[in-house]
């Protein structure tokens, strides 16, 4: 097992957590600490599920919750863009992201649901 800082999946996750702490830092001060901060709240949970399903025997429900979480802040971010709150390249940049983690998590999940896991 890898450790977890060391996966792809971690890495993509990590760099979303990043760009989102610095489009909650440029919101408006009426949308930081609602939608900026539960955008960041989001994306350390994807990363701690991240590791939780790195080290855990059945990976696939911290995978789903991982998935869902990563719905939200593509939901999160949509609004933000829709409210002008963030511009629409740093909506597509976040989104890219939020693909990948989604891509990765994905496949890792049907790797873990597999027969030969």
């Amino acid at each position: 097992m890898a450790l977890h800082t060391e996966l792809p999946i971690y890495k993509v996750a990590y760099d979303l957590f990043d760009i989102s702490t610095d489009l909650a830092k440029n919101m408006p001060r009426d949308f930081k600490a609602s939608i900026g901060g539960k955008l960041r709240d989001e994306c350390v949970d994807i990363v701690t599920l991240i590791f939780r399903a790195n080290v855990a025997q059945d990976k696939t429900p911290h995978l789903d919750k991982l998935i869902e979480r990563v719905q939200v802040i593509e939901l999160m971010l949509r609004l933000s863009c829709d409210k002008r709150l963030i511009s629409r390249g740093q909506y597509a940049k976040a989104v890219e992201l939020t693909r990948s983690v989604s891509r990765q998590a994905g496949g890792w999940r049907r790797s873990a649901r597999s027969p030969a896991s």
